[in-house]
């Protein structure tokens, strides 16, 4: 690789405070759903059950005796929304991030396309990851136990989504969202998963942009320096 080429491709320093975002954020959505999980089973079914009886609108004393249950439902729902969205965000922050460390002319549209069109997202996010890490010059030893990452990080992910759609059809009586264990223990997967892949991008291209290069080496003595038809 010239020198030339090498400085234009690593213009750009690897996403570490982006990587940090998403580990934080991907913490944030697991515990948040775990609580949301922790209520469903303590009183999510029969906070379900007595919100049916009522029509959905329980008026009077009856509301007076279910406030703070749905209170706190309301609540622990938009953390783990707001965490969801919090995650999606950093992830797609960093990843475009990290392909413009590759290469500054990467486009972002790239990164929506894979995650947003119908078919495409079962498995161009995937894809993406992984061209991301063969940009980032990995050794060539690490191939396999690459592959294995992204392949169990992506049908776990895979199957949470699953999971979290299908909650309430498998379980009727799942209580008011259906989460329950095994949505939560997918999602903890999933989320170590991500973060691990984040991480060993984030160290090759920290360790591309840190290697010497060389090319920039000096000639060396042996070759002279003197003009041609001089001695030295």
């Amino acid at each position: 690789m010239a020198r030339g080429e090498n400085i234009v491709r690593f213009a750009q320093a690897p996403p570490i405070k982006a990587a940090s975002a998403v580990y934080v954020t991907l913490a944030a959505q697991v515990v948040s759903l775990g609580a949301l999980v922790l209520f469903e089973r303590v009183r999510g079914r029969e906070l379900a059950t007595q919100l049916a009886a009522f029509g959905g609108r329980p008026r009077g004393a009856d509301a007076e005796a279910l406030v703070g249950a749905v209170t706190v439902f309301a609540v622990l729902l938009m953390l783990t929304t707001a965490a969801t969205l919090a995650a999606a965000a950093a992830y797609v922050t960093w990843l475009v991030r990290a392909r413009q460390a590759n290469d500054p002319s990467a486009p972002s549209t790239a990164v929506a396309g894979a995650w947003l069109i119908p078919g495409v997202n079962l498995v161009g996010p995937a894809l993406l990851v992984h061209e991301l890490w063969k940009g980032a010059r990995p050794p060539s030893d690490r191939r396999a136990r690459w592959l294995a990452l992204v392949a169990a990080w992506w049908l776990s992910w895979l199957t949470t989504l699953t999971l979290a759609v299908t909650g309430l059809a498998r379980d009727p009586s799942g209580g008011l969202t259906g989460a329950g264990l095994a949505e939560l223990t997918c999602l903890t997967l999933s989320a170590l998963l991500c973060a691990a892949t984040v991480r060993e991008i984030t160290r090759l291209q920290q360790l591309a942009c840190t290697a010497p290069d060389s090319t920039d080496q000096p000639l060396s003595p042996l070759l002279g320096t003197a003009p041609i038809g001089r001695t030295t």
